[in-house]
């Protein structure tokens, strides 16, 4: 527990300096902790720490444990990251306070079927694709307006955007993209950032940051 509680302060530490030195109120960045393989028993010091807010990339893996979870400390916060099949989007709602991995039209109708069924309404954001890379989702840039609008006319609200820059570059110029992206559509929120660059991320505009190994040390 003490250990957990130490790298917390870490790693909330390292987004206050780098929101000082970008004008920014550390308070303006949202640290989600990205629980994803880890079980329970290394989620509960992290919650006893403090932390609230938990991402997972799996609707199955977070539906078997979350629960519990959520039973046992108040305001837990949790965030879909990865890839949502359209037909887990009812059990996405359920579950999620917010999905930031939408991604095209199929899932959007899904997501908004399942929003008007359940009467819930999840923070949304649309992971972008800002390096072009084959194997991972997201939309093109150059899809962006139309998926925006898309959602829109399906009476999704879309408050922020998404991506993950290629792991073999400077991750500087993908996040200041996707911040210049998020302006031109006036959304107000951006997921970016992991645990090897997340300072650069808060520096250039991130509102979320998705960090699993400077929390919970290296996965197996």
């Amino acid at each position: 527990m003490d250990q957990a509680a130490e790298r917390l302060a870490e790693v909330r530490g390292n987004i206050a300096a780098a929101a000082k030195r970008a004008g920014r109120e550390a308070d303006a960045v949202c640290l989600i902790a990205v629980s994803k393989t880890h079980d329970a028993d290394a989620i509960r010091p992290l919650i006893a720490a403090g932390q609230r807010h938990f991402g997972e990339n799996r609707v199955q893996e977070a539906a078997a444990k979350w629960p519990a979870l959520r039973a046992e400390a108040s305001g837990i916060a949790l965030h879909l990251i990865g890839r949502l099949q359209s037909n887990k989007a009812e059990d996405a709602v359920t579950l999620f306070d917010a999905i930031h991995s939408v991604d095209r039209l199929s899932l959007v109708q899904a997501l908004a079927k399942a929003c008007d069924r359940l009467d819930r309404r999840p923070r949304l954001f649309v992971q972008v694709n800002v390096g072009d890379e084959a194997q991972k989702g997201g939309c093109a840039v150059a899809d962006l307006p139309a998926l925006l609008a898309d959602a829109a006319d399906a009476g999704l609200r879309i408050e922020g955007l998404m991506a993950i820059p290629p792991a073999d570059r400077e991750p500087a110029p993908y996040f200041a993209l996707l911040d210049e992206l998020a302006e031109r559509h006036a959304l107000p929120l951006r997921s970016m950032g992991m645990s090897g660059d997340y300072p650069t991320a808060v520096m250039l505009g991130a509102t979320h940051v998705r960090v699993g190994t400077a929390l919970f040390g290296a996965r197996d």
